[in-house]
């Protein structure tokens, strides 16, 4: 039922997602989908925890990097944030029709606004732990270049789907901001002579 909630919210946005449309959607009947959510609100809200937890899941498996190589390993946490596959596509889809019902949702808004952030936390860590072995450019604030990248991510892959901009320029745009972060990095620079 999840999915068939995802489908809708990628194709036509959350506000054509009833419970009867949903139950159509996944061959089910109303019944069954009253059965399990006591209301739309309560679909919705499981819909995103299953498809954050499925995302999660989804990229950690996918996620092949060298653990010391720092800038690699956030370079392939962004790329997650990037349609360049059609289950990112879709991921990304429904997170924009999650994000435009929240404007005006102020109970879903609590739910998909969660305030601990844990993907701006997670690529905070990431750049403290390279800043802390001195692979950073000196100065930083891992929490500021976190945000920054998290939501410039997230805005360039809809510009991607919108078609406004390419995945290899979105990709330049990225590997810009990280080249800038990991400047001090001495391994980099020993691998890139003449790069800084």
């Amino acid at each position: 039922m999840a999915e068939a909630l995802w489908r809708i919210a990628a194709e036509r946005g959350l506000h054509e997602a009833s419970l009867r449309e949903v139950a159509a959607e996944a061959g089910v009947s109303l019944r069954a989908v009253q059965y399990h959510f006591e209301s739309k609100h309560q679909l919705l809200v499981d819909a995103l925890h299953l498809l954050h937890d499925d995302n999660a899941r989804i990229a950690r498996s996918r996620i092949d990097h060298d653990p010391t190589d720092s800038r690699a390993l956030l370079r392939a946490v962004l790329e997650e944030f990037l349609p360049v596959d059609a289950q990112r596509a879709t991921a990304l889809r429904v997170l924009a029709a999650y994000y435009a019902r929240s404007l005006t949702d102020p109970a879903l808004a609590a739910v998909f606004l969660a305030a601990e952030q844990p993907l701006e936390r997670l690529v905070a860590d990431l750049i403290e732990a390279a800043r802390a072995a001195g692979r950073t450019a000196p100065g930083l604030d891992a929490w500021r270049e976190a945000d920054l990248l998290v939501s410039g991510a997230v805005g360039l892959g809809g510009d991607v789907l919108h078609g406004r901009r390419t995945l290899a320029d979105v990709r330049r745009t990225l590997d810009y901001h990280l080249d800038r972060i990991f400047a001090g990095d001495p391994a980099r620079t020993a691998r890139v002579p003449g790069e800084g």
